[in-house]
């Protein structure tokens, strides 16, 4: 697209008002959060000390995602004991991280004991937020004035599990707060985002290929292997579509399904344009941006636009002492445990920043036209910067660790109510009411090899139990068409989990974080079978709240192995405390307390217009404190009592 579309007017009411067009050149909008500028806080606060050889791009080596990028150490993938400290890190064939820290010096303990005593001291003397906004009819005080409604684009990479929480997030911000939302995900999603009240907006990438890359990849940091085997040039284009659609998800028109504008001429966009359906004409440019880590593009398209960002996930992503990195394997460690657990973060980021790291700058540096990031100083970028986050799981599972600031909360599970709306098939029905509670089986997003060898393994098991069992296709194929489905057992289709567990006696399944928080909640004991990615971290959780048996890997997985697990489930102490945990996630609201964490962070009295106070503001009267929303400044431009070019965005 040409320059003089790049830069998109601030906001619906400026379009429909006549703004005149903005300069090519924008200046920084004005935020109450601090405004996110990545150079400034990167000459500032230099990188805590590691220097693992980084090779970062020049302005005359254009990053290629055909090709692996430069590596850290001699291999990809993998980080060596030669830096010094001696740690040492390899992407393993599951995909997840292994860890060995053999330290012969007191090197790493004097780099990183005063990080985390600086943490747990500024968790003690910052000053605590201001009380979240809570609407009057949710028991809030009354009188308040609520925050102005505001254009949100919420970013999400992943699977159903990954985006359902957001869709129920965004119905909160929607409906209680005023908010537009648009959820901007896969297209795959499209008709589940808008079917609940949603704005919906295609960001690209397809997770079922994504899901099978993870398999062997997650976190996306690519192993050796991968990198042999040309894999990783497809995902490398894949993660470029979706940093180019999460830029395009906050500054465009329509759904995102359309041709790309950003490549096209003013006159191309615009005819393109007039052939869109009336309810995707509406402008769009985002006021916030909320969105989970792996859409990656989040924290640079903040940067652009100046506006305040929230990260939001399922798994943790902060370092602390408490526990390590999901994807970390701590394979061995003579140091402290909580120098291993702290430390696991940085070595994750580092290897997911070796993979990515010159595809981000590429978006950065042709889509924002922002500088590179030093990819030395890249890892743990969120967390130095402060930026927001809040993690959708229960305090009862898993409470907030005590090094973890005030900008970090942990509001609760974000459950979407799909029950309500479901009615089973007949034979279904049937099935439930025929005898006891069956067992649920089911391996949701996950593609595996050999379908016909799993879905046996599960019929063998299951008749060691001597339990009925419900056993869901998913992904991954699984069926039975060849083999005979045994008595006892209903190969079970799509359908909601918060409706379908409570009608069973156990959840087995693969430990991604919904479907852990649907059995949970359910008060079902649950085993887990984790595949790749956080899902060993779930197993490990709910084994230690005493909810489930230790998590049995995929890889190491038999008949008798998971009868085993299943019978073990089913004791009297596992479902006492599956019940208990219940009885805790009961009293608590996660989706409510997710958006007023939103708010809290937002600090959005500092964002209203000062003539009309409802409204956000979208420019700043120059050499003042003065914000103005896009329909005042137009009309007083119009009126001749202030000139744009007194404004500054």
């Amino acid at each position: 697209m040409s320059d003089s579309h790049k830069n998109p007017t601030r906001s619906n009411d400026a379009h429909r008002h006549g703004a005149p067009p903005l300069p090519t050149q924008q200046p920084p909008r004005y935020s109450a959060q601090p405004r996110i500028d990545i150079q400034d806080a990167e000459a500032e606060s230099p990188a805590p000390g590691f220097d693992y050889g980084a090779h970062q791009p020049g302005d005359h080596e254009a990053a290629n995602p055909d090709h692996p990028p430069p590596a850290y150490t001699e291999l990809p993938g993998q980080l060596n004991a030669e830096n010094g400290l001696g740690t040492n890190a390899i992407v393993a064939e599951d995909g997840r991280v292994n860890i060995r820290i053999d330290q012969k010096s007191r090197a790493l303990s004097q780099l990183i004991l005063p990080q985390i005593q600086r943490q747990l001291t500024q968790v003690q003397q910052d000053p605590a937020p201001p009380p979240a906004y809570v609407p009057e009819f949710l028991g809030g005080a009354p009188g308040q004035n609520p925050p102005p409604p505001l254009n949100v684009v919420i970013q999400v990479v992943g699977s159903r599990g990954d985006v359902q929480p957001f869709v129920a997030l965004g119905k909160v911000l929607k409906e209680t707060y005023g908010h537009r939302v648009r959820l901007a995900t896969h297209e795959t999603f499209k008709d589940f985002v808008i079917e609940n009240g949603l704005e919906f907006f295609c960001i690209g990438g397809d997770p079922a290929e994504l899901m099978a890359f993870m398999v062997k990849n997650p976190g996306l940091m690519p192993g050796f292997d991968t990198l042999r085997s040309g894999d990783i040039g497809k995902r490398r284009k894949g993660i470029g579509e979706i940093l180019r659609g999460t830029w395009r998800s906050c500054i465009e028109t329509g759904n995102g399904l359309g041709v790309d504008p950003l490549k096209q001429t003013v006159e191309e966009w615009m005819g393109i344009e007039d052939q869109l359906p009336e309810q995707l004409k509406k402008p769009f440019v985002a006021d916030a941006i909320i969105a989970n880590p792996p859409a990656f593009g989040h924290i640079h398209c903040a940067e652009k636009l100046g506006i305040p960002l929230h990260m939001m996930f399922t798994m943790p992503w902060s370092p602390t002492q408490q526990f390590p990195h999901p994807l970390a394997n701590i394979q061995s460690s003579n140091a402290d445990a909580s120098i291993t657990n702290y430390i696991s973060y940085i070595m994750v980021d580092i290897l997911t920043w070796q993979g990515l790291g010159d595809v981000i700058n590429r978006f950065r540096k042709d889509n924002l036209h922002l500088d590179p990031i030093s990819i030395v100083w890249a890892p743990a970028m969120l967390a130095r910067l402060k930026v927001p986050f809040t993690y959708c799981w229960s305090p009862a599972l898993i409470p907030k660790p005590k090094d973890w600031n005030h900008h970090i909360s942990v509001a609760g599970f974000y459950f979407l109510d799909l029950a309500q709306n479901y009615t089973p098939a007949p034979d279904l029905a049937a099935f439930l009411e025929a005898g006891e509670p069956p067992v649920y089986i089911g391996f949701g997003s996950i593609v595996v090899d050999d379908p016909n060898a799993m879905t046996k393994m599960i019929f063998d098991a299951v008749k060691i139990t001597g339990k009925r069992a419900l056993v869901s296709k998913g992904w991954g194929g699984l069926g039975a068409d060849e083999l005979g489905i045994p008595e006892g057992v209903f190969m079970l289709g799509n359908c909601p989990h918060d409706w379908l567990f409570k009608k069973v006696s156990a959840v087995v399944h693969h430990g991604g974080a919904g479907t852990t928080a649907a059995g949970i909640a359910a008060g079902r004991p649950t085993v887990i079978v984790p595949f790749f990615g956080d899902q060993p971290f779930w197993g490990a959780m709910v084994a230690k709240a005493g909810a489930g048996p230790e998590p049995t890997p995929y890889k190491d997985l038999n008949a008798e192995k998971l009868a085993e697990s299943i019978n073990k489930a089913l004791e009297p102490e596992t479902l006492e405390r599956a019940q208990e945990l219940c009885d805790s996630i009961k009293q608590e609201d996660g989706n409510q307390k997710g958006a007023q964490m939103f708010h809290q962070m937002l600090n959005y009295e500092e964002l209203r217009c000062a003539v009309t106070p409802s409204r956000p503001a979208v420019w700043r009267v120059k050499r003042t404190q003065t914000r103005l929303s896009a329909q005042t400044a137009t009309v007083l431009a119009q009126e001749g009592e202030i000139n744009f070019s007194e404004l500054k965005l």
